[in-house]
């Protein structure tokens, strides 16, 4: 078999099998010339002819019967390296392990799986969340392999695509401002009980930074530690809060409002990984739906 490559192994597994370079042809979708010209070239590197004609029909010599014994495991090895190369295009028995801030793990998260499942039905996910400040330990760690997330740990190996924008909402009960205007302005809320998660994370340290830009202080208020505890509160009529868009999104209930702040408060979405371990090419098809769904908010 010295010399044979895999498309000679090809060939003569096609017309051993079938019986015919016609049949041979068939079965692998090229013409008759190249099986048998293909053919020719593997007898001449062996330099023992593989079949004879007898009655019109090609008969496998003895040599050819010894060889197809060898060469059969190979083509199956090859077939299961082709097959699971198919999987992979497709996804099939691959694990996506993907970690999200909170606020997206309610809402966006879910509906880029939703998305994603449509044309990758045969993809495991292994979904959690995870804190800004816990990020680059699960990455090291292994616990994920791409984080979504608002801030670039600084000094740390870590690489990132952006995946679009959010910004800061303000939810409330429309009964509390029957008539808002299509934004509302932080001094607009002093009046009301205000629900303040300034100890939740970087998007909570954004909405801090803009109160002290503004110079604002808020009467009647309470804090929350997580954005799910605020938007519990607000539904349960306490007063009203300002978060991200996402997590405002997935907390809208009859009788809940959203009205984005003026001046806008935006903030970036990346992707995180390590340098060292990029994101597949099935996790990065599933990155573009997410940004997809970040956009469609």
């Amino acid at each position: 078999m010295a010399g044979m490559n895999l498309r000679h192994i090809e060939i003569f597994y096609a017309v051993y099998t079938n019986g015919s370079v016609s049949a041979a042809a068939r079965a692998l979708n090229i013409s008759q010339p190249s099986v048998s010209k293909t053919l020719r070239h593997a007898e001449s590197i062996l330099g023992f002819p593989l079949f004879e004609r007898a009655n019109g029909r090609l008969v496998a010599t003895d040599d050819a019967h010894a060889l197809f014994e060898e060469v059969s495991e190979i083509q199956d090895r090859v077939h299961a390296l082709r097959e699971g190369a198919r999987n992979l295009r497709r996804g099939s028995g691959m694990m996506l392990r993907i970690s999200a801030l909170p606020s997206l793990a309610l809402g966006v998260l879910p509906e880029a799986v939703a998305r994603f499942l449509r044309d990758h039905p045969h993809v495991n996910f292994d979904l959690q969340t995870v804190h800004h400040d816990d990020l680059v330990r699960k990455l090291h760690e292994r616990e994920t392999d791409v984080a979504i997330a608002v801030e670039v740990p600084q000094n740390a190996p870590i690489g990132s695509r952006w995946l679009g924008e959010g910004e800061l909402v303000v939810l409330y009960r429309e009964a509390d401002i029957p008539d808002a205007p299509p934004r509302l302005a932080l001094a607009d809320l002093r009046e009301h009980h205000f629900i303040s998660v300034a100890a939740s994370g970087p998007i909570g340290q954004m909405f801090v930074e803009e109160q002290r830009r503004l110079g604002l202080e808020f009467d009647h208020a309470m804090s929350a530690r997580t954005f799910y505890i605020a938007t519990a509160l607000v539904r349960a009529g306490v007063g009203l809060t300002v978060v991200d868009s996402f997590t405002a999104q997935a907390a809208l209930a009859p009788g809940l409002a959203i009205r984005p702040l003026t001046p806008p408060v935006t903030f970036d979405l990346y992707a995180m990984y390590l340098h060292n371990r990029p994101p597949t090419a099935l996790a990065t098809d599933f990155l573009k739906v997410v940004a997809q769904v970040i956009d469609d908010i």
